[in-house]
């Protein structure tokens, strides 16, 4: 079954947000850094990974590795300008979150993760986050993926798992001293995107 064909299987709800954010829970992950869960912050978000999957301009990337170069395994797609996000729901998710979070995002950076063996290392989001604190709301649409997080210097990894339309922020000084990643796995799963919001005023240095 192609992805398009188990995009359809998908009801179709009207897409709705949670403006209270009433279900988040944030973890402390040290004293100058956290991580928040919202879970189902946008309901009937169906439509929107439909439309990122068939209408974004994903390219295959490649990433410095050690001293090689590699081929990213996920697709990705970069919108600097929120004005010409392929869909209008993406700038009223903007707007939602620069009013909750007080940061003023006006960018995307899409990730297309095709099924379950795609993914990505360990990293920091250095281009979008070259401040020493930095807010970044990633949002979850499709399969549900782990989402890793261990601090910089090694560790025990904090475990997340957003499913479709869940919102995962990334606060404090979490891109400087931590690390995520979305690991590959062995158990099938279908196609997974997420929307990582950006601001100019964070990605310039303070």
């Amino acid at each position: 079954m192609s992805t398009i064909d188990q995009l359809d299987l998908f009801a179709g709800q009207e897409p709705g947000f949670d403006t209270a954010f009433a279900t988040a829970r944030r973890v402390e992950l040290d004293a100058t850094s956290w991580v928040e869960h919202v879970p189902a912050w946008l309901t009937g978000g169906d439509r929107l990974l439909r439309a990122l999957v068939t209408g974004a301009a994903w390219e295959q990337r490649l990433r410095r590795i050690a001293d090689r170069m590699m081929v990213e395994p996920r697709l990705t797609a970069e919108y600097p300008d929120l004005a010409v996000a392929p869909d209008d729901l993406l700038r009223i998710a903007a707007a939602e979150l620069s009013r909750h979070y007080g940061v003023p995002y006006d960018g995307l950076w899409i990730n297309y993760y095709r099924d379950h063996r795609d993914s990505t290392g360990w990293h920091g989001d250095w281009a979008t986050c070259r401040r020493e604190v930095c807010t970044v709301p990633v949002l979850s649409l499709g399969a549900a993926r782990r989402f890793l997080l261990k601090p910089r210097e090694g560790g025990r990894s904090v475990v997340l798992t957003p499913a479709s339309g869940d919102l995962i922020v990334m606060g404090g000084r979490c891109q400087r001293d931590w690390r995520h990643s979305v690991p590959k796995q062995t158990v099938p799963a279908g196609a997974r995107i997420s929307v990582n919001f950006s601001s100019r005023l964070q990605g310039a240095k303070g």
